[in-house]
């Protein structure tokens, strides 16, 4: 019996035995290797370890030249102030003094105290104030502004201050990764990545002389005059504004490029003020049915509608009807490509201009003037819509008399026809023609007064797209209407 029980006691203990072996042996090949592998790190490329290397040491390179900025502007309120302090003031009279404190960022561009930043963030300013990386803060003193550009530069009195070394923004090229530093609602040295979206971008409405990089880098109100660089920690831009309904970050952003920002500053540390070249030319944006009518292929280019007699164009030849496609081995894309282009020319400088005259291409050489500050040489845009039918239907006119002349504000010597009416269904209403503007040309033809404008109108064919020069107050453009 006793051996029974012995006997069945060490069976009973071989089997925990072997039931403590087996459950080692499966929780080591299963439950072990799931652990370990949860908690092992993740294997990281290489590239990614080097990019995210590369670009923190960007940031530590730059951040000390970025700069916090805050202005304080005072201005005289308008009645007695609110209800609630009149009432426990009831013999105060005359207007309160408001301020308004705002708050942007801007970049040191010079080691003795430099500060580039928008003309926006310092305008109007009575007091501005730096805050550098360290705490440190300054009083600055505006040395210039440039409200064509929206650029501004101010200074502070201290040396030895660390900058970011100057990139070329003509090199840029769509899809390069970019930082924006700055003081986003007040959070200091805040960075943001993106990428170049676009290049060369204008007619945005912010400033006169538009090149803007565009960049999804998130920009918000406070960046304003901090810095755009590039992966090797070059500046190449200045955060100028962003493209929001809503008043923040919606992915689209603008910076002047380095290149137009560099020019401005060296400008504004010598003479205190911008000086830029000048044609004496008006032109505008050469639209498809303008560019059919003048024998030019697509719509790049830049038309001149009017020249000043005496200007540098007039001196070199470039006559009104000239399509302005090259400008000192630069090709002129639009408008804006010429203005900028023109703009930053040294003053006396000879330059090439190349363009399309009754088709044929022709090289002009032009010397830069100095921009007069009662001329304006770049007319607003020229916008006209898609036309239905007809031509110059609906479209009276009559001659230039003393009394019309002096109404509308032009020189009784004045040739041509003035528009008296157009009709609402018009394809010349539609076009931009509008009562009061003086025709002078119909299809190169040169209208003297209103036995011209009949025969002009003779020779038009009802298909025929009718290309018209007007004259609107003294600014003369052309408008192509299409039936």
């Amino acid at each position: 019996m006793k051996k029974k029980i012995l006997l069945g006691l060490l069976i009973l203990l071989i089997g925990f035995l072997l039931g403590g072996v087996t459950y080692y042996t499966i929780y080591e090949r299963i439950n072990r290797p799931i652990i370990k592998q949860y908690y092992s790190p993740p294997e990281v490329d290489r590239t990614i370890k080097k990019t995210s290397r590369d670009f923190t040491d960007v940031v530590s390179a730059v951040s000390p030249a970025v700069v916090n900025i805050s202005t304080i502007r005072r201005f005289d309120g308008s009645g007695t102030g609110d209800g609630f302090f009149d009432f426990f003031s009831p013999f105060r009279r005359g207007p309160l003094k408001h301020s308004e404190q705002s708050l942007g960022s801007g970049v040191i561009v010079s080691s003795d105290g430099y500060i580039l930043t928008n003309n926006h963030v310092v305008e109007q300013a009575e007091e501005i104030r730096v805050t550098l990386i360290d705490r440190r803060t300054f009083r600055a003193k505006v040395i210039g502004v440039d409200p064509k550009t929206d650029l501004a530069l101010i200074k502070i009195n201290e040396k030895g201050l660390p900058t970011i070394p100057w990139g070329n923004s003509d090199a840029l090229r769509v899809g390069e990764f970019v930082l924006a530093i700055g003081n986003p609602f007040g959070l200091s040295h805040t960075v943001t990545m993106g990428i170049v979206s676009a290049l060369g971008r204008a007619n945005v409405g912010i400033a006169d002389y538009e090149d803007f990089i565009q960049t999804d880098a998130a920009i918000n109100p406070g960046n304003s005059g901090g810095p755009l660089v590039n992966t090797k920690g070059e500046l190449i831009g200045i955060n100028t504004a962003i493209f929001s309904r809503s008043g923040g970050y919606q992915g689209i952003g603008f910076a002047v490029p380095s290149n137009m920002a560099r020019m401005v500053m060296q400008q504004l540390m010598k003479k205190g003020r911008v000086i830029r070249g000048w044609l004496g030319v008006t032109i505008q944006e050469l639209t498809p049915e303008l560019a059919s009518k003048f024998g030019i292929k697509g719509n790049g280019g830049a038309l001149v509608s009017d020249v000043l007699k005496g200007g540098p164009a007039d001196r070199a030849g470039i006559k009104r009807g000239d399509v302005i496609i090259g400008f000192d081995n630069h090709e002129v894309k639009n408008v804006s490509t010429l203005r900028n282009l023109v703009a930053q020319s040294p003053i006396g400088s000879k330059k090439t201009v190349e363009l399309i005259r009754n088709k044929k291409r022709k090289k002009l050489t032009v010397v830069v003037a100095e921009l007069p500050k009662e001329f304006n040489e770049f007319s607003e845009e020229i916008v006209t819509e898609k036309e239905t039918e007809g031509a110059l239907y609906g479209v009276t006119v009559t001659e230039i008399t003393p009394a019309i002349a002096r109404q509308i504000g032009v020189s009784i010597k004045e040739k041509g026809v003035v528009v008296v009416d157009v009709s609402p269904d018009s394809p010349a209403r539609d076009a931009g023609l509008k009562k009061g503007d003086i025709i002078q040309e119909v299809d190169n033809r040169v209208i003297k007064d209103y036995d011209g404008w009949k025969e002009a109108l003779n020779q038009i064919d009802d298909t025929d797209t009718v290309v018209i020069l007007i004259n609107r107050r003294g600014r003369r453009f052309y408008l192509a209407i299409k039936p």
